[in-house]
Order: C-alpha cells, then structure tokens, then sequence
C-alpha cells in the first residue's frame, strides 16, 4: 500500500521542482558550451563530450516536458475521467506518459554512468580498472530495459509497487548507485595519487585538488539523489516519484560542474604558466630600463667658469681697478 503525499500533489510539486532545477541546469550548460568551444579552434574542441553535454540538455528538456504534458493532462484534461480524481490517473502506470518519461530517465542513467566509467579509463589508462564498472552499468541497462519494458505491458490501474514491478525498480536504482560510486571513486583515487605523486610543485595543489573535490561533490550529490529515491521506493512512499523526477536535471548539473571546473582549472593552470614564463624577459627590460636610466643620470662634462682678474695702473688715475672676464672652460 503506497503511502506519503498524495499523488496529484506529488505530481505538481515534483513539476515544479524539476523545472527550478532544470533552470539551473540550462544556466550550468551555457557554461559548458563557453569552457569547451571559448577562444579554440575547432580541432581543439572536445567532440564527444561536447556531443554528451547536448545529449544530456535534450534528454533533460523531454522529459521537463513530458512531465508537463502528463501534469496538465492529470489535473487539467483528465481530472473528472477517473473515479477516484487525479490521485488514480497519476498511479497508473500505463499511461503513455508515464512510460515515455521513465524511458528518457533510463537513457539519461546509461549516458551519465557511461561518461564516469569513460573518465575512469582516462585517468587509469587500464581496461581491467573499468571492468567491474562495465559490468554494473551492463545491469542498469538491463534492469532499467526490463523495467520500462514491465511498466509498458502493466495493466490498467497498476500501480509502480506491484511486485512484477518493483523488484527491476530496485535493481535498477541499487546497479546505479553501485555503479556511480565505484567509478567516482576510483576516478577520484587516482587523482589524488598523482597529485601526492608531484606534491613537491607548488602549483599541483591549487590545480588538482579542486577538480577531486568537485568530482566528489557531483558523486555525493547524484548517488544522495538516487539514495533517496531508493529508499522511498522500498519503503512505498509515493515521494520517490518527485526524487526520480529531479535527477533528472540533477544528472546533468553534476556532469557540467565537473567539466566547468576543468575548464576553469585549465585556464589558472595556463596563467601561472604564462607568468612564469614571462618572468625572465620582464627582468631582461628592467634591466635595460635600469641601464637607460644610468645613461640618462650618467656624469656630462662641466662647465667651469674661471674668472681671471688683472691689476692695471693708469697714469692719470692713483685708483686701482678690477675687472674680470669670465671665458668657460671645459674640464
């Protein structure tokens, strides 16, 4: 028996915060588009996580709408059609709605964990490191396949917690979590030995260590996500519906802060190398600055002005006179 917050509430409440966190993901994935493409040419520009980034943002944008069109239709179109109000409409699972909506949700799952599994193999440049990663996304694919697949084919008035149902749900949301927090592990593991690796350089910190922190961050905060929905969904509460529908925009916001922080540690590592670089040649001009200036102060010959005095006598005169001229003289 489903329990929590009703389920035309629920339904209305889980639109709207999707579409505030889908807001913020539309904003996140400007940022992206500008870290990857900003002043680079076209070689230089990472293509397939360029292409990921606009899958997610589509995949992200269906299902904000799907979720409006299945709201509208619940509590708008619908809403005399069911005995029981707006409440029965939204816990069939039959509707067409509601199987297009979770079928974005399962390939938005498989995108995400596939691009933390490709990190993985980027850093520990070894296959056998994302071989058990591998394999539990194999069995998100599976379970979340089937799961899709069982709501399609449930009859009318079934609900999401029928056992038929339920037990591919839970596998689904436990192959995920595994999966998420294994790859965001060891991808974070392995960064944090290379940076160990060259601690003796000053810069190493301030350049890897933020993108180990928002590594864990993005882990932290899609697997609490899926957590949550997981338990509510054991638990029969009808609030994992809302949880499922903001990870949704949650799976993308996790992934473009990961690639914006990267993007941004590039550029800080590209500043201190360029002023270190240009440290030996500003040296050089003040040295010639300071040349120029003791060039410019340097000792000029004097002028001295010598005054030659005579002592003339004149016959009509007893009077002694003075005069000097003052021809200059370079010494």
């Amino acid at each position: 028996m489903a329990s929590g917050i009703p389920l035309d509430a629920g339904a209305l409440m889980s639109t709207v915060l999707e579409g505030v966190l889908y807001g913020f993901s539309i904003l996140l994935f400007i940022g992206t588009i500008w870290s990857l493409t900003y002043k680079r040419h076209k070689q230089d520009i990472n293509l397939p996580i360029l292409v990921v980034a606009v899958l997610l943002l589509i995949l992200s944008t269906a299902h904000m709408v799907v979720n409006i069109v299945r709201a509208e239709d619940g509590l708008v179109i619908n809403r005399y059609e069911y005995p029981n109000g707006p409440s029965e409409y939204f816990a069939d699972v039959s509707q067409e709605t509601y199987v297009i909506k979770h079928s974005f949700y399962v390939l938005q799952t498989l995108l995400a964990d596939g691009v933390v599994i490709y990190r993985c193999y980027v850093v520990w440049q070894s296959v056998w490191i994302v071989v058990l990663p591998i394999i539990l996304w194999c069995s998100v694919a599976v379970t979340g396949v089937i799961a899709v697949y069982s709501v399609s084919q449930a009859g009318s008035g079934d609900g999401i917690f029928v056992k038929a149902l339920a037990q591919w749900v839970t596998a689904f949301f436990a192959s995920t979590i595994a999966t998420n927090l294994l790859s965001s592990g060891l991808l974070a593991y392995r960064i944090w030995i290379i940076q160990r690796g060259v601690s003796g350089v000053n810069t190493s910190r301030n350049t890897v260590m933020p993108v180990v922190r928002v590594l864990v961050d993005a882990a932290i905060l899609y697997s609490a996500a899926l957590l949550t929905a997981l338990i509510l969904f054991v638990s029969g509460n009808n609030g994992q519906d809302a949880v499922v529908d903001m990870a949704m925009p949650i799976m993308s916001i996790a992934f473009y802060m990961v690639l914006i922080r990267i993007a941004l540690n590039k550029k800080e590592h590209s500043y201190v190398s360029t002023r270190t670089s240009a440290s030996i040649p500003r040296r050089a001009v003040t040295s010639e600055a300071e040349q120029e200036r003791a060039q410019q102060y340097a000792m000029k010959p004097l002028q001295v002005h010598v005054s030659k005095f005579t002592h003339q006598e004149r016959p009509s005169s007893s009077k002694d006179s003075m005069r000097g001229t003052s021809p200059p003289y370079d010494v």
